[in-house]
């Protein structure tokens, strides 16, 4: 198997997760640049035009590229519109494990996005990309994010004290993980 991802689309039922364009820039600086997005994630402040054009045109893409992960816009199959995003990194193809991240746009936010997506983005890189663990990362305060992960069936492991960083300064992270018997768990369970 390569050590990269290939350029994909995934389909749920209400869901496309697609490779982000020059059309998404406009809901990226919105999404990126609300209060909510910024208190749990380090972007940067003021996450201005310039760069969710380098998102959407080029850095979304070089992730993938390096093999370091892929990202992929969360978008309405009907309207195309951007809801999020979603992406592994730090993917260690020796270990065959990569974490997950992702943030929902203010407008699509309460509907389950992040959880169907979630859980299709972790049974694609178990299955069809072979790995062995998807991890996910969530500070302790973030609930709505925790809560994401627990729905979406990953297991909480433990909490990494002092290790992630927001713009408040330092925060602990929850730890969950999805792996190839909770997959088959879920199967079993929905039967």
């Amino acid at each position: 198997m390569a050590s990269i991802f290939p350029e994909t689309v995934l389909r749920t039922d209400s869901l496309v997760l697609r490779p982000f364009s020059r059309a998404d820039v406009e809901d990226t600086r919105i999404a990126a640049s609300d209060e909510l997005t910024q208190t749990w994630l380090p972007l940067p402040l003021p996450y201005t035009l310039d760069h969710a054009v380098d998102w959407c045109t080029r850095a979304s893409h070089a992730l993938r590229d390096s093999g370091d992960g892929v990202h992929f816009a969360i978008a309405d199959p009907d309207t195309d519109r951007l809801l999020g995003t979603i992406g592994l990194r730090k993917t260690d193809w020796r270990a065959l494990t990569t974490e997950v991240g992702y943030w929902i746009a203010p407008w699509a936010r309460g509907r389950g996005v992040a959880v169907e997506a979630a859980r299709e983005i972790g049974r694609w890189a178990l299955e069809e990309r072979a790995l062995e663990r998807v991890e996910l990362r969530a500070a302790t305060g973030n609930l709505a994010s925790r809560r994401v992960a627990e729905r979406a069936g990953y297991r909480q492991e433990g909490v990494l004290r002092n290790a992630g960083i927001t713009h408040g300064g330092r925060v602990d992270l929850a730890v969950y993980s999805l792996t190839p018997d909770d997959l088959d768990h879920s199967h079993q369970e929905g039967r």
